[in-house]
C-alpha cells in the first residue's frame, strides 16, 4: 500500500470528473458503482463516465484532462500504460507494474496506484483465506490481473505461486514483478492446468471461455476456494462446477467493487467510501445482464 497517497483537491471546490478507460468499455459496471457512491455521499456536483480508449490514446487523453478531473479508473489494455504518466506510484503499483488508478494530485501531477491488490485481498481474506496464512495459491492467466493476484498471494503470506499460462513468454513477462514481490513462479503449461487445482485458492484471470472447458476436468478440493476474475457471463462452468463440490467461489463482481472503494476513497477523499450503497447499486446492475 502507498506510504502517502495523493494530496487530493477537497470535493467541495466545485464540480468533478472521473471515468473509466478501457477497450473495450460498453460493458463496465464503474459508472453505476462510482455514481452510486458520490449520491450516497451527497458529491452532487461529481460525475463518472466512460471512455474507449486504446494504450496508445491514453497519453494524450490524460494530457489532455482540465483541472476538474479528480482521477481515471484503468482496465485492460492500459493498466502498464497509466503507470508511466505518473509522478509518483504506490509501491505495490511499482512492484506489479500496472495501476488501475490515476489520481489528480493538487499540483496538477497525477498519482498511480493499483486498488485491484488489496481489493482482491479482501475478497480472498472474506473467503476464509487469512493474510498472512501461507496457502498454496495457483493463477490461470499471465496478463495485469495475474499480477495482481501474485502481489495479493504474497499479502497472505504464499511464497510460490503455480502459474498456468498457454505460452511460456507470459510467465517470463510475469517475472519482474514476481521477483518485486517476493514470490517464486512455478511455471505450469496450459496442458497441465487441471493439476493445479489441488491447491488452496486457484485464482482465474483469462478471458470468458479460455477455462470452460477445465469444469469437467478437474477433481475438486472442498473446501478449496476458486475466484474467477469474470463476471460477464456469470456464473461461469467453471465456477458451477465448483459450487457443486463445496468449493467457495468468488467472482469478478466481488473484485470490481471490492476496487472501486478504494479508487472512490482516493477520487474524492471520503473515507469510508459508502459501501452500502454502491453494493446495492452494482448487484441491480449486474442482475439485468
Amino acid at each position: 500500500m502507498p506510504e502517502r497517497g495523493p494530496a487530493l483537491l477537497t470535493h467541495g471546490s466545485g464540480p468533478r470528473r472521473a471515468a473509466v478507460c478501457g477497450k473495450p468499455i460498453g460493458h463496465s459496471l464503474s459508472p453505476v458503482i462510482h455514481a452510486a457512491g458520490f449520491a450516497a455521499a451527497g458529491l452532487f456536483d461529481w460525475s463518472y463516465t466512460a471512455i474507449e480508449c486504446a494504450e496508445a490514446e491514453l497519453p494524450q487523453l490524460v494530457a489532455g484532462l482540465g483541472a476538474d478531473w479528480a482521477g481515471l479508473s484503468l482496465t485492460m489494455p492500459l493498466k502498464e500504460t497509466a503507470l508511466t504518466l505518473a509522478a509518483e506510484a504506490s509501491p505495490v503499483a511499482l512492484a506489479t507494474g500496472a495501476a488501475n488508478t490515476l489520481v489528480r494530485r493538487s499540483d496538477g501531477t497525477w498519482y498511480a496506484d493499483n486498488t485491484d491488490v488489496p481489493g482482491m485481498l479482501r475478497v480472498l481474506n472474506d473467503a476464509g483465506l487469512p493474510t498472512g496464512s501461507g496457502p498454496a495459491v495457483a493463477v490461470l492467466g499471465g496478463g495485469g490481473t495475474a499480477r495482481a493476484a501474485l502481489a495479493a498471494a504474497a499479502h497472505l503470506g504464499t511464497t510460490e505461486v503455480s502459474v498456468v499460462t498457454r505460452r511460456p513468454e507470459a510467465r517470463a513477462e510475469l517475472a519482474p514483478a514476481a521477483e518485486a514481490l517476493g514470490v517464486t513462479i512455478r511455471g505450469v503449461d496450459w496442458a497441465e492446468a487441471a493439476t493445479v487445482f489441488d491447491a488452496d485458492a486457484v485464482i482465474s484471470t483469462v478471458p470468458k471461455g479460455a477455462a470452460d472447458a477445465l469444469a469437467t476436468q478437474v477433481t475438486w478440493r472442498p473446501g478449496a476456494v476458486l475466484f474467477d476474475a469474470i463476471y460477464d457471463p456469470w456464473p461461469t462452468p467453471l465456477a458451477e462446477a465448483a459450487l457443486a463440490h463445496a468449493v467457495r467461489v468468488v467472482s469478478g463482481l466481488d473484485l470490481l467493487l471490492a476496487q472501486a472503494l478504494g479508487q472512490f476513497e482516493q477520487f474524492t477523499g471520503v473515507r469510508p467510501a459508502p459501501e452500502a450503497a454502491m453494493r446495492e447499486a452494482l448487484a441491480a446492475a449486474a442482475g439485468v445482464r
